[in-house]
């Protein structure tokens, strides 16, 4: 029985390996793309916000606007995020004094620890899951996106004399593309969603998405940014990459959710941090070096660790 189960396990993760190869071969491709200079330098910058302004809210609006948003199991999806997020967050709080870092480094560590990269989210879930996942995964993207951006611009603006730039970074959250994609993506569904036309088009510019997205987040690493790597480096992957993948199977059992839900779930649980996290940590005065050390090792662990969470976990 016991070398029926390991069989099984191995047949899983080699699965779950190959079908996620592409995924860090188009990381790998950036990444080497841009450290010798193809296209050229100025190419990754524009890339870059083309994806994130145009391609992934095309993605998101057509995923949302053709999901089914009625019925207990979106709400208990809705629900089952809110809590993994509440769980997570009070965890890192209560790690806070134990750390003994200052709080530039805390903030580097909470996002480390909390935020997702919605990049790396949506191809994983399209290599294992194909188009019923991405499905799943705009809903989850919907309540996760807006809400842990708030959760984290709270954990700075608890510092004293962050209250100035509050206003401007509030601002910056009303008026990001992906959760204002989310939210015409929802409203679009309740008026019976996008004509089949317009649907292809964003369909076709949600395709582009993945693979670009990809290119410009192997492009973001810095392993120059590892020599200041710390405890909060480490601490900060664990909870991310394993611990946060756990609960979220806990989660996901706890409100019975359907395979499919729980999968994704514990996919958007199991990624590395946000590259955008980054941005946050360097226009309100957080550790923004440690945050771009962050950022580079957990995308290099996850090509590790992703495998082994979803194989025992997923």
């Amino acid at each position: 029985m016991y070398a029926f189960i390991h069989l099984r396990l191995e047949e899983k993760m080699l699965q779950i390996v190959l079908a996620l190869v592409p995924v860090f071969a188009l990381l790998m491709i950036g990444f080497f793309a841009r450290r010798y200079g193809f296209p050229a330098e100025g190419f990754w910058a524009p890339a870059e916000r083309f994806t994130y302004y145009l391609l992934f809210p095309a993605l998101l609006i057509n995923s949302l606007s053709q999901a089914s948003l009625s019925g207990g199991e979106s709400l208990r999806i809705v629900l089952a995020v809110l809590v993994l997020l509440v769980v997570v967050s009070g965890i890192c709080l209560l790690l806070k004094k134990p750390l003994g870092v200052g709080f530039a480094a805390y903030t580097s560590f909470y996002q480390g620890s909390m935020r997702f990269n919605t990049f790396v989210a949506l191809a994983t879930t399209s290599a294992l899951l194909s188009s019923a996942g991405l499905v799943v995964a705009a809903i989850i993207a919907a309540v996760m996106i807006p809400v842990l951006n708030i959760l984290c611009v709270l954990v700075f603006a608890s510092e004293k004399g962050l209250v100035s730039n509050l206003v401007p970074t509030l601002k910056a959250l009303a008026t990001n593309p992906l959760i204002l994609a989310c939210i015409a993506g929802v409203l679009l569904n309740q008026l019976g969603g996008l004509p089949a036309t317009l649907s292809s088009t964003m369909g076709l510019l949600g395709q582009m998405a993945l693979p670009l997205g990809l290119l410009s987040v192997g492009a973001a690493l810095n392993l120059r940014a590892l020599r200041s790597s710390g405890r909060v480096l480490y601490i900060s992957s664990a909870i991310k990459l394993l611990l946060f993948p756990v609960i979220a199977w806990a989660v996901a059992y706890g409100f019975q959710l359907s395979e499919l839900a729980s999968q994704v779930l514990i996919i958007f649980a199991a990624m590395p941090t946000a590259t955008s996290a980054y941005i946050l940590a360097r226009q309100l005065g957080g550790d923004a070096p440690l945050m771009a050390a962050v950022i580079t090792a957990q995308t290099i662990f996850a090509m590790l660790t992703l495998p082994l969470v979803l194989s025992f976990v997923g």
